[in-house]
Formats: C-alpha cells, structure tokens, sequence
C-alpha cells in the first residue's frame, strides 16, 4: 500500500501565494489583489504579517525597489520564491492531488 503523503506544512493562503510566485516576482500590491480574486480579503497588516512569516520561514525573498507612478517614486515591497518555498508549494500540490485521487476513488490502493 501506497504510503500517503503527508500534511502541508504551508496554509492555503500560504499555498496561493507561493503559487502567484512561481510565475515570476511580484509587488506585494499585486499578491493582496490575486488574493482577492480568489476571496481572501485581508487588511493590509495582516498580509504583511503573512508574507512576513513566508519571509522568516525562507519561503520567499522580500526588497524594497523604488517605482514611478505617474510623476512621484514611490517605494514598494517586491518578492520573489525561494527554492525552499517551491518545494513547500510542490509537496502541498503533490498532497491536494493525492486527496483528490482518494475522493475520486483511485488512490491509496493495495494494489
């Protein structure tokens, strides 16, 4: 019998981001609004607490980078995956996958 695999060690909205960040770097405005789009609705602390956690934790890489918008500067929070944080996105991938295939009836058999 197939050994399952194990829990996530990563939230889904941990999952999400990781997930926006496998498609390049982003400005942290950029992640509140992919959350968005998927219903997660969080004051702007509570996502820099979260992406303050994935930085602690190595997930990602986080930097300030100044930006022109329209005719002022300003400064933005910029992150980037880790390979850390690819693996962590990859297993918890790997283990929703797994589940559903148990859903579906074809996964974990003897067999």
């Amino acid at each position: 019998m197939r050994r399952p695999p194990q829990l996530p060690s990563i939230s889904h909205l941990q999952f999400l981001t990781l997930g926006v960040l496998h498609g390049g770097e982003q400005p942290g405005r950029a992640l509140r609004d992919a959350a968005a789009a998927y219903g997660f609705h969080r004051t702007a602390a509570a996502f820099y607490q979260l992406m303050a956690r994935l930085e602690r934790d190595g997930l990602v890489d986080a930097w300030y980078e100044q930006v022109k918008v329209g005719d002022q500067l300003v400064t933005e929070r910029r992150y980037r995956i880790t390979r850390a944080g690819a693996r962590a996105w990859t297993e918890t991938r790997e283990f929703y996958e797994a589940v559903a295939l148990v859903a579906e009836g074809r996964g974990l058999s003897s067999a």
